[in-house]
């Protein structure tokens, strides 16, 4: 319910009760669960990619792991820090006119699913967090007519977080990978790599947890930001994120990744770099290192960016020449497109959709 201003809690049947009395309020949670379900179809197998492609878990239990350790992720951070959520429901204005703002807000959320969805087509693993911050401010400029529609502080944090997950994703990878290469230089590599077989499931299971805590924090708010949308209510400086919205989003984010990862961790953890199973537990080590960094310090990051420059700065570490650049290329041209050309198609979308209804 809302009280003073501040979202103070939200049962599930009060949230089937509101569905029920306002149709925008369906629209916008199903948009919302689309988006959830193309992240863990195109950007959670990230988290696993490592330890099933050096075979040390099958990918069918992986992705149950990562469904878990997901929700873990998005209901532990949650509790102890929020900052991600708030950084990302205060990025945009998309206040004004509420009707209008949730056709806005709607429209980003159709961006967001094109934007991916051409991207896995095409087996490259895009970000949706970045795709997700690209929809919603071209949505808030196209809704506000310029720039006024962008929170300047809190969108520079994404700028921010773009430079920490893609140079120190490669940065820790290459240092962890010689620092594991180093430690275990005098080891029997029989010994180690059944070793390595178990730490790379305990470091699956931390990345699947990390992106619950950046990426479940992400799309909650916008789904909240729904919510409030249908209330009239463009402002909310104050919410807290019930129970039932975790399980929802890392439930339908696990069924996402159970349909589609495969190509995702094919192109990450085969294609890009070929590991082995100690290097596969660096890239899991220094990528986990990064998230849990980010998320406390409430910058939100990209899971695909510092997991991937993380194999790549492993696959350095050995040689250069280990790392398959093509991919690489195929990858950063995605990434850098996606700002311009989700926004653009949340920009369009907006006019449309308003023109439309």
């Amino acid at each position: 319910m809302l009280s003073g201003g501040a979202f103070m809690s939200l049962s599930f049947l009060n949230f089937l009760s509101a569905v029920a009395d306002k149709p925008a309020l369906l629209v916008s949670a199903l948009l919302t669960m689309a988006v959830i379900f193309v992240n863990g179809w195109t950007d959670a197998p990230n988290a696993i990619a490592t330890c099933v492609s050096t075979r040390a878990i099958a990918p069918r239990p992986a992705i149950i792991m990562a469904a878990i350790f997901n929700f873990l992720g998005v209901f532990i951070m949650t509790i102890f820090n929020k900052t991600v959520a708030v950084t990302v429901y205060k990025m945009v204005n998309f206040g004004g006119d509420s009707r209008d703002a949730l056709i806005a807000l709607c429209a980003a959320l159709v961006a967001i699913i094109v934007w991916a969805t051409a991207a896995w087509y095409f087996g490259i693993p895009t970000s949706e967090s970045h795709a997700l911050i690209a929809g919603l401010s071209g949505a808030a400029i196209a809704l506000q007519g310029g720039l006024g529609g962008i929170n300047g502080s809190e969108w520079i944090k994404v700028i921010y977080g773009l430079g920490l997950s893609t140079v120190l994703g490669f940065g820790a990878g290459w240092l962890v990978s010689k620092l594991t290469t180093f430690t275990f230089r005098g080891f029997d590599r029989r010994k180690t790599t059944k070793f390595f077989r178990a730490a790379q499931i305990g470091g699956g299971a931390s990345m699947a947890f990390m992106h619950g805590a950046q990426d479940g924090q992400k799309f909650m708010s916008v789904f909240l930001l729904g919510i409030f949308l249908t209330q009239g209510k463009a402002d909310v400086p104050n919410f807290d994120i019930p129970i039932w919205l975790m399980l929802l989003c890392s439930a339908v984010m696990g069924i996402g990744t159970s349909i589609g990862g495969y190509r995702i961790i094919k192109a990450v953890g085969m294609d890009m770099v070929r590991l082995q199973t100690h290097q596969g537990f660096s890239a899991d080590l220094a990528a986990a290192g990064c998230l849990l960094t980010s998320s406390l310090t409430g910058i939100p990051v990209s899971t695909t960016h510092t997991k991937t420059t993380a194999i790549m700065g492993v696959g350095a570490a050995k040689r250069l020449s280990a790392v398959n650049w093509g991919v690489v290329k195929d990858m950063v041209m995605t990434w850098v497109l996606t700002f311009p050309g989700c926004g653009l198609i949340g920009f369009l979308l907006v006019k449309l959709f308003i023109w439309l209804f």
